[in-house]
This record gives structure tokens, sequence and C-alpha cells, in this order.
């Protein structure tokens, strides 16, 4: 055990040989560990440890010295991260959302300057939407738009989707019908992290876009019924995607809660909410499944709020970008003729992106 600080930590002496940071043990360089960790002997103990204002010493059987920083160690510690957020966000209402005043950056400062980049990952990353705007309103500028942060991820929908309502494919989505909040791809593995979208077109009426923040709605959940929360973070669903329209033949299938959680520190990283989607719930026992409704209820009455709700009219020249893992979106229906293009990002690299500009992420 070991205090620094407000934080008691307890480092298991493996865990201390380990991490060790000496050049023989890290490479500084490549930021990999060289020790071999099975080489370790699970009942090794220190034969002297010794500790001073900033540093741990800890000298090994064979004569091997370890210094840790008491900070370093504090960072890296169970306890440590237990009090650390890995992701920081802003969690929003309609309300909340508008008072902030949240700025869309020109396409060009997007395209061109670090400066614009980092203001719109920051927004990205803080809100889960963040908007370009005089994007010229094609299919091909909205692909360099999206490759400014990220890989395009190529689904079965192709590399980037282009549709109108002409039913082409068997989706709802391909309609002039309204769509209820939801995640996309929930029938996936790992469901797509970043959406994009750009109108290209629309003659008619209606088909304004609806975004509701599912974390905040998720943390009014936790806060009123925390046994709700629980349950929707530990019950594996399965959603899925069945096709057969012309020459498209598919049948995804997607495992994983509602809700997915770091389990140290209880923050949540990923909602996966379509009940479109959800297939036949049958990994649940009978003594949980009513529960479970009651527990979806409640998260579905909270993403159903009005003032949850934030209503936007997509226009040629303005992309948004929605993070899929986070912010559920739908729209309302709509008449005439409506063309819409879009992607999905690779999450790894927009995170990484941001990373190099030096935010965190």
């Amino acid at each position: 055990e070991l205090t620094y600080g407000s934080t008691l930590m307890r480092l298991d002496f493996v865990w201390l040989r380990d991490h060790c940071r000496s050049a023989s043990c890290y490479n500084a360089k490549t930021k990999q560990r060289s020790l071999d960790t099975a080489s370790v002997d699970l009942a090794i103990r220190p034969q002297a440890v010794r500790v001073d204002e900033s540093t741990l010493f800890l000298t090994w059987p064979d004569g091997h010295v370890t210094r840790y920083g008491l900070e370093w160690l504090v960072r890296n510690s169970y306890e440590g991260q237990k009090q650390r957020v890995m992701h920081p966000r802003i969690l929003w209402n309609a309300e909340i959302y508008r008072q902030a005043q949240v700025p869309s950056v020109d396409c060009r400062s997007f395209l061109e300057t670090d400066e614009g980049l980092k203001e719109f990952l920051q927004n990205f990353l803080l809100y889960g939407i963040a908007f370009v705007e005089n994007v010229t309103p094609t299919k091909e500028d909205t692909e360099i738009l999206a490759e400014r942060i990220s890989i395009i991820r190529e689904t079965i929908y192709g590399r980037m989707w282009y549709f109108t309502s002409d039913f082409s494919r068997g989706d709802t989505a391909y309609t002039k019908l309204a769509l209820d909040r939801h995640t996309d791809t929930t029938y996936f593995q790992e469901p797509c992290g970043i959406q994009v979208f750009h109108c290209l077109k629309h003659e008619g009426t209606g088909g304004r876009t609806l975004l509701v923040d599912g974390f905040h709605a998720a943390e009014q959940v936790l806060r009123r019924a925390p046994e709700h929360f629980e349950l929707l973070a530990k019950v594996p669903l399965k959603h899925e995607y069945v096709e057969s329209v012309g020459g498209c033949h598919n049948h995804m299938i997607g495992v994983g809660p509602v809700l997915n959680v770091y389990p140290w520190n209880n923050e949540l990283y990923l909602i996966r909410y379509n009940n479109y989607d959800r297939a036949v719930i049958n990994t649940v026992p009978h003594d949980v499944v009513r529960r479970w409704y009651h527990a979806h209820r409640a998260l579905t009455a909270e993403l159903r709020r009005p003032d949850n709700e934030l209503w936007v009219k997509l226009k040629p020249g303005k992309a948004l970008f929605v993070d899929n893992w986070r912010v559920l979106h739908g729209r309302e229906a709509f008449t005439g003729y409506r063309q819409l293009c879009g992607c999905y990002l690779t999450r790894d690299d927009v995170l990484n992106t941001a990373r190099l500009l030096g935010l965190q992420a």
C-alpha cells in the first residue's frame, strides 16, 4: 500500500516488476515493453523498498532496480484510474446545446488549417455532434471532407452511401417515413463509430433531423434508477439486419448490451439502441426479462423527452458529423425529392487525429 496525495494505492509486486520503465525493460523510444511478462516470478518480492517525496525505489532479488515517480503511479494505478474520466464530455439536452452556441467550422478552415480542424474535433468530442459549413454539395466533396479526419469505413452499404426515398435497400431509412431516434449498425459486432450526413438537395417539406444525446438520457436513468442502468449495461442482446433485395443478400448479427461501460469507473462509452433492428430477445433468462423491459422503458422515456430533442434542418452545404456511439438520430417524415449522402468513419482514426492535435480523446 502506498499513499500519495489523497490516493491510497494497492500495488501488486508482480505489477510493479512488469511495469518497470528502465532501459532494459521498456523501450522509451517506441513506447513498448521489452520485458517478457511471462518470465516474471509470480511470487516475486523486492529485497528492498524505499520512498522519498517523489519516487518509489524497488530493488529486486536479481539486483535490478525499478524507479517510479509517485505522480505516474497515481495516474496509472487502478485507484487513480477510477477517479479519471477517459473521455471528457458535455452532456446536453436541446436547451443546453442551444445556449452553448457551439459554432460550425468553415469548410476551408476545416480542410486547410490545424486550428479549424482542432476546433471542429473539440466540439465533436465534447458534444458528440459537429457541423461544417460551406461544403460544396456533392458526394465527392463530402468524401474529401470525411477523409480529412479518418479512413472511411466501407460496409455493406458501400464506401460513400447516396440515397433518395426509393426503397432501393430493404431499410426504412430509404423511404419518406419518419424515423424514430436510434443508433446505426447495432447489428455489427463493432457498431460504426462516426456517421457523416450531407443533404445535397431537398425539394419539398419536412425532413428535419432529430438528434438526442444518449449519454445524457442514460445519466438521468443512472441518477433516478441505478438498478435500471446496471441491468442495461449487463444484459447482452442481439440486433440483426436481414436483407434480400435485388442483388443484396445480408444477414448481420451484433451482440452487446444497450449500455456499454468501462467497468473500473462505470463511464459510458457506447449506447446500442435501435428498436427497429433489435432481434428476438433470447439471451435473457426468464427471471430477468420483465426487469429488462422496465429498464428499457425508463431509458426510452428519457430519450423521448421533448426537451432532449434537438431538431436540425440539414441543407445543402452543411455537413453533420454524429458520434454513433453516443448520439441517436432520427428524422421527421418529408415530401418531395430528397438526396442525402454520407459515410461511416473509422473511430480509431478520428480519435488518433484528435490526439495528434493535443486533444484528450
